[in-house]
């Protein structure tokens, strides 16, 4: 279904103004009726104030932003979309299934904890501030934050990820009638979306892994690629809600952690491969300097060594290069043999 934009509707203040004129009209008119005599005119008046009231239910105020989905009769009649006074047909009805769905989301928060507060019998003077008359669809941009998941990584590894989605109305006639409710359809798109794609991924780069599905490993992870995961989320949501009349604009990784079963375990090995790391280069080093030493003594000929000595002090060199305490230095006085 196709969204059908109501023009030339913007007539709500003359007929307010009208329908205000018949009723002051009819009550003059019911006086005079009354005072003169007459029997016809004076019922012709009462029923106009009794029934006078329905024209009004055709006058419509939207908001900048805003937008209401009409039927007629049980058929699409339109929509309306933007700022102003509206007159429709008074046997119109507004439509909007999730007109009292609140999710966590951008404009919901604070009408959720005012319904919470009313469900306890708490707050009703919150009442007020509550329409639960209200039809209307919201054209802003909105932001859906879901809670935190927990999914397995590529290589089963579970890990806990959140996103926020930035996401609007588009066409209001698919999200009213092609889905039951686009707020919690939205919610449920999000949540298959990041579980399909973050099983294709692992946290950290791994070896012999393909995440762009072209059969060559590459170093793709959740961590280390969140851009492109991030884009592969919104991509899978997008092509999910289209029938929804839904954009999505844009979807950001907000938390991502390993489990905490395994997040101690997780930490010690990134330590321990932080420290592997580390003495790795530490060795490299202390052999080129070795080297270097070596180079030096024998081209400057300060000593000369044989095989044995050389190999006492290279591992003398090593100990000293490679140790994590400070050296304490032992003079030699006597001869070298």
């Amino acid at each position: 279904m196709n969204e059908k934009i109501l023009q030339g509707k913007k007539r709500g203040m003359p007929m307010l103004i009208l329908f205000a004129g018949l009723y002051i009209l009819a009550i003059i008119g019911l006086v005079f009726s009354v005072i003169l005599g007459y029997i016809l005119f004076p019922t012709v008046f009462v029923i106009w104030l009794a029934i006078g009231w329905f024209p009004m239910l055709g006058l419509k105020v939207l908001k900048p932003q805003e937008a209401l989905v009409l039927t007629l009769f049980g058929k699409y009649y339109g929509t309306l979309k933007g700022e102003g006074f509206y007159y429709v047909n008074p046997f119109c009805v507004s439509v909007n299934p999730a007109a009292q769905t609140k999710l966590s989301q951008s404009g919901d928060i604070e009408t959720k904890k005012s319904l919470e507060s009313l469900s306890k019998g708490t707050a009703s003077r919150e009442i007020a501030n509550i329409d639960f008359n209200n039809k209307k669809v919201s054209l802003k941009i909105m932001t859906l934050n879901n809670s935190v998941q927990k999914i397995n990584d590529c290589l089963g590894n579970p890990v806990e990820i959140g996103i926020a989605v930035i996401w609007k109305v588009t066409d209001t006639a698919k999200a009213v009638f092609n889905v039951d409710n686009y707020k919690e359809y939205l919610s449920l798109q999000c949540d298959s979306a990041l579980r399909n794609i973050v099983r294709i991924y692992p946290y950290d780069v791994a070896p012999n892994v393909d995440t762009t599905g072209d059969g060559h490993a590459d170093e793709g992870s959740l961590r280390g690629s969140s851009e492109i995961v991030a884009e592969r989320i919104k991509n899978e949501i997008q092509n999910k809600v289209n029938d929804a009349g839904i954009e999505v604009i844009e979807a950001r990784i907000t938390y991502l952690a390993y489990a905490k079963e395994i997040a101690a375990v997780m930490l010690q090995r990134q330590q321990a491969s932080a420290v592997v790391d580390a003495r790795a280069m530490i060795v490299e080093g202390a052999v080129g300097m070795v080297e270097m030493a070596l180079e030096k003594l024998n081209e400057n000929e300060v000593v000369q060594l044989d095989e044995e000595r050389k190999a006492a002090m290279v591992s003398n060199l090593m100990v000293v290069l490679c140790g994590n305490h400070d050296v304490q230095p032992v003079v030699n006085s006597g001869s070298l043999y």
